[in-house]
């Protein structure tokens, strides 16, 4: 340590984290953790990669990132009466077309949402022109690193050895951060039922590859002897076995000698709760990432009544808090103090409540006629611009708005 860290240390000046610098084994338990990945007591180790050759794991995470991804986000002006487009801010083609040249802005918010669901963060750069944020650009995880100052509480960024570069230190205002909950992935919460997940998968695989479970028995009363002759009759009866029933000849006739019987297996009570653990693996997947499970397919407990509900339910549980860190992380790197004031970003949820349209539809209708909210608010909450007279408490159904006036004849001369 040098004179001028001790004296810092000393006296509290210029104190910064500091970093504790190790020397591990990449097969050593350190590493694994360093990566995200592991053994597990069920055997398979689970990381971001591998989790995803689990199906459940790769439809939760493709669905989540997906639908982030496809649903509109705009930038919006506060208003006397509401809200209106911003679309001559220079971030609007940033939340609503391209993040840069080469990638769109839905395309962004899957790449960096689905990072999150499996590394924990999801990180993108925010290049300014003129300190107008001008690009988003992704950084592939594991290249950032995110550091608490100790004696602000203020995080920033740092980015890992390239080419022999220096780390280079980022501002919070200059990265766009996408966290999981509480900077953990769902991958990394779940991996021991997503482990057990893998178990099974194999296990199934292994039982059934080339038709590696008996689907019947060879048996005789009298004992077979122990010798090399009895030894040959059993590989001669299993070689005629397979040579009389391959290549499609399962519909042939069976015929057995020398004092040999058959005898059919039955599924046992065993195979059927190895069933219901893999469909009980599935629901844990879905706990893991909070999200409905017959979104993952599992549609045991789903009927055509609920279907619905758990739709909405998807969005206001799962789907939600995901779009509001998104709208945060924008509002922190795209406007400054001044501009948050008066633009903040949002998305366009329509096309996710169109199933339940009708629900909508006569909610507003109940709320405009007990007064409680003016038409102009109702068409505020389905993105629809105001119309003149729609600020007023009214009920249409006891106060109609006044017929307009029949238009006047014009009166035509006689012949």
């Amino acid at each position: 340590m040098s004179v001028k860290s001790r004296l810092s240390g000393l006296f509290g000046l210029g104190s910064q984290p500091s970093f504790e610098q190790k020397a591990f084994p990449l097969n050593s338990a350190e590493a694994f953790a360093l990566f995200g990945s592991g053994p597990t007591t069920a055997g398979p180790s689970v990381g971001p990669i591998s989790a995803l050759h689990v199906p459940a794991v790769l439809q939760a995470v493709r669905i989540i990132s997906e639908n982030t991804g496809s649903l509109p986000c705009k930038v919006y002006r506060k208003t006397d009466d509401g809200k209106e487009e911003a679309n001559d801010h220079p971030a609007y083609k940033l939340v609503h077309r391209f993040a840069n040249d080469w990638t769109s802005a839905g395309k962004l918010r899957e790449q960096l949402t689905a990072d999150a669901l499996t590394y924990g963060y999801g990180f993108a750069y925010v290049n300014r022109v003129n300190g107008n944020a001008f690009e988003l650009t992704r950084f592939l995880p594991g290249t950032l690193q995110i550091v608490i100052d100790q004696d602000t509480g203020e995080p920033y960024f740092h980015s890992g050895k390239v080419k022999g570069k220096t780390q280079t230190r980022y501002h919070y205002s200059d990265i766009l951060h996408i966290p999981a909950f509480g900077d953990i992935a769902p991958v990394r919460s779940a991996r021991e039922a997503i482990a057990l997940a893998i178990v099974l998968e194999k296990h199934a695989a292994q039982l059934f590859a080339g038709g590696a479970r008996p689907a019947a028995m060879l048996y005789k009363e009298t004992t077979t002897p122990a010798n090399e002759a009895g030894t040959n009759a059993i590989r001669n009866i299993l070689s005629g076995w397979r040579k009389a029933f391959a290549n499609g000849h399962n519909g042939d006739p069976l015929i057995l000698d020398g004092g040999y019987k058959y005898q059919q297996l039955a599924l046992s009570s065993t195979d059927a709760q190895f069933a219901e653990m893999r469909t009980e693996q599935i629901r844990e997947i879905a706990r893991a990432f909070g999200i409905p499970p017959h979104m993952l397919f599992e549609l045991s407990r789903a009927t055509w009544s609920n279907a619905e509900q758990m739709g909405a339910s998807f969005l206001q549980l799962c789907l939600r808090p995901w779009l509001d860190r998104w709208q945060d992380a924008y509002n922190l790197v795209l406007f400054n103090d001044e501009e948050r004031d008066e633009y903040f970003c949002e998305f366009v949820i329509d096309d996710l409540m169109r199933a339940d349209s009708a629900a909508r539809a006569d909610n507003f209708s109940k709320l405009i006629a007990a007064r409680v909210m003016t038409p102009n608010e109702a068409r505020a909450a389905m993105n629809l611009p105001a119309m003149e007279g729609g600020d007023e408490l009214a009920n249409p159904h006891i106060n109609p708005t006044p017929a307009l006036p029949a238009p006047i004849k014009e009166s035509t001369p006689n012949a």
